[in-house]
């Protein structure tokens, strides 16, 4: 099989806008008629997806099916519309697309936006090229002092919702709907505007306003009601805020997504909404233009590459750093020998091996807010995205590491809302997203602009966008990918919330190197993101390990010698990474998918009851 010729730094390969498409695109025969409307589901699917919409922990059942499968971190109310644009004769782009989506419009654009970021990461069975679209956040042109930009995070708790001056400085050109209509231009089978359907009959027909919709709610009122808009979407018809059980209506929304499905995305981006999203920014003493939105283009760049334990990975590359802080750990689980100790769960010197290397997450901060200090850390070692690949550079790196070099460890400013989705279809094409609103919920200075959240993202990456500059693209640290085997795709993944880095890692390396399956891989123990106990003028920080209760032996935990801390499945929250996963038999075709146990996700696939 042909494989990629990779260029581990290409910025941008080509962009695209609207219907044009540019590179080699293989062709498919859209089915003939087409309705994705909820309306039309099963009897009794909408009511039992509703239902578990608000369920915290529902479980996450494997699944098993030939036909095609979805599954995703959050919201199984979208899954199942993914689930149905493939039972359609959709392809993985255009199930994996509308799910994104609907989870966007489930979640009342809280932690997900239409005017966010998306990262995607794809294999065309037919032409057998992976691809990687980068949909990230463009800085502002006119936004020459970032670094000024009022406003801080000050950690988890009351702090995470920002202090200071309320202003438009804070956001950033979201890339989201460019990059869902640039990938379904390439990839997509199902007519457009059909992709738009569920989330369009989610925000008209309503659905409860759940436990999780109330909790992002109660500690942002204030913030909420500053703007009549705002206010507005979060309320019900008699102007009294939404509650627990209230029927959730999203009306501006759903004007909004129909003038998307009519007249197409730049609606959003040199159409009216754009005219009222830079006005409303503007008003905040922002310096956003509509030049900054009409000229956002998304990126289609090559992905990055790796061997590890006789897979490829394929990983989303520059501008994205998360890709390299994947495979930099991979080469470093191999340099400490993970696999050789045996798993972290059975092995204390794994444990503590683990716990060290998976701070490698934060190389790309460190020269952001204290620069020099790698080349004083680990001197002669070369950070490129191009070298942090190689396993060498992860060889050296671990022998520091293990001299007792310690690197800015772990850093709890800053929000890490996001969600994902992955899809395979029936023939084999692998659509791996994370898509994110990187900002507090809904946003420090909480902008609704006709039912789309406009965030804050800004606030948190004041460092990283001085190094960006103005106008140009922001790096991210998402994480999304594929697994090769014997020159055949076998599984497609993503990852997110605040402990993404080493849940991706672990899953990873549970199915790399200890042979799990997607489930498997997530129900194994796992080590959360740590209790940050203080943080030095320096960026240094104490940390304790934190893991499930009865998750790991208390001898295991006490003999790694690192302070440690048991924590409940309600304490997760900020403290886990959600990685989902499906699995693909290339001699079968025979799908396994998996989404996290300690989420509302849900794996779903045909061939099987949904």
């Amino acid at each position: 099989m042909r494989r990629l010729t990779v260029t581990l730094l290409a910025m941008t390969a080509f962009t695209a806008h609207g219907d044009e498409q540019t590179g080699p695109v293989q062709k498919h025969h859209a089915p003939q008629s087409v309705d994705m409307s909820p309306a039309r589901w099963s009897a009794g699917d909408w009511d039992k997806y509703v239902e578990l919409e608000g369920m915290a922990f529902p479980g996450n059942p494997e699944v098993i099916g030939h036909g095609g499968a979805i599954s995703g971190s959050y919201h199984p109310l979208a899954q199942r519309a993914g689930l149905e644009a493939l039972a359609q004769g959709g392809s993985s782009v255009d199930a994996a697309l509308t799910t994104a989506m609907a989870q966007i419009t489930a979640g009342g654009g809280a932690v997900t936006s239409f005017f966010g970021i998306m990262t995607l990461v794809h294999y065309d069975a037919g032409s057998d090229k992976v691809s990687y679209l980068n949909a990230g956040w463009n800085t502002v042109a006119g936004e020459t002092d970032p670094l000024s930009i009022p406003g801080e995070i000050a950690g988890y708790g009351e702090g995470l919702y920002g202090t200071g001056d309320v202003s438009g400085r804070t956001a950033l050109v979201g890339g989201f709907l460019r990059g869902v209509e640039s990938a379904h231009a390439r990839f997509g089978r199902l007519p457009f505007k059909q992709l738009l359907a569920p989330s369009i009959y989610i925000a008209e027909h309503g659905i409860p306003f759940n436990r999780s919709l109330q909790s992002f709610l109660e500690p942002r009122k204030q913030d909420l009601a500053r703007l009549p808009a705002s206010k507005a979407v979060l309320s019900r018809s008699d102007g009294e805020w939404y509650g627990p059980g209230d029927h959730f209506v999203q009306p501006a929304l759903a004007n909004t997504l129909h003038a998307i499905a009519s007249q197409g995305v730049d609606y959003m981006y040199t159409g009216p909404w754009a005219r009222k999203a830079v006005a409303a920014i503007r008003a905040d003493g922002g310096n956003m233009t509509l030049e900054d939105l009409a000229s956002y283009e998304v990126q289609w760049n090559d992905p990055l590459q790796a061997s590890h334990n006789g897979y490829t990975v394929y990983a989303n590359g520059a501008p994205s750093y998360g890709g390299a802080n994947m495979i930099e750990a991979l080469h470093l689980g191999e340099a400490a020998g993970i696999r050789e100790l045996g798993h972290w769960s059975e092995n204390a010197e794994s444990f503590r091996r683990v716990s060290e290397l998976l701070s490698n997450g934060n190389i790309p901060f460190i020269e952001a807010f204290a620069p020099g200090s790698l080349e004083q850390l680990y001197p002669g070692l070369d950070f490129s995205l191009a070298a942090r690949t190689q396993p060498a550079h992860a060889e050296k790196l671990w022998s520091y590491m293990e001299e007792g070099r310690r690197m800015m460890q772990w850093d709890d400013k800053g929000p890490k809302h996001s969600d994902t989705v992955v899809a395979i279809d029936a023939d084999g094409n692998m659509t791996a997203i994370v898509h994110s609103i990187n900002a507090v919920v809904w946003g420090k200075t909480a902008i609704i602009v006709d039912g789309v959240t406009v965030g804050d993202p800004a606030v948190s990456q004041k460092a990283i966008l001085a190094m960006a500059g103005p106008g140009n693209r922001l790096p991210d640290p998402t994480e999304a990918g594929l697994l090769f085997r014997n020159g055949e795709p076998v599984m497609a993944f993503s990852s997110m919330a605040m402990g993404l880095h080493l849940q991706t890692f672990q899953s990873l390396t549970n199915v790399m190197d200890f042979g799990m399956t997607p489930k498997e891989a997530l129900d194994s123990p796992s080590i959360l993101y740590p209790k940050v106990e203080s943080i030095s003028d320096m960026g240094n920080a104490a940390a304790t390990v934190r893991v499930m209760r009865n998750s790991f032996p208390p001898e295991l935990l006490e003999k790694t010698g690192l302070p440690y801390m048991e924590i409940t499945p309600e304490e997760r929250r900020y403290a886990q990474g959600l990685w989902i996963g499906i699995a693909r038999d290339p001699a079968t075709g025979t799908l396994r998918a998996a989404s996290h146990p300690y989420t509302n996700g849900r794996a779903m696939a045909l061939e099987s009851k949904p």
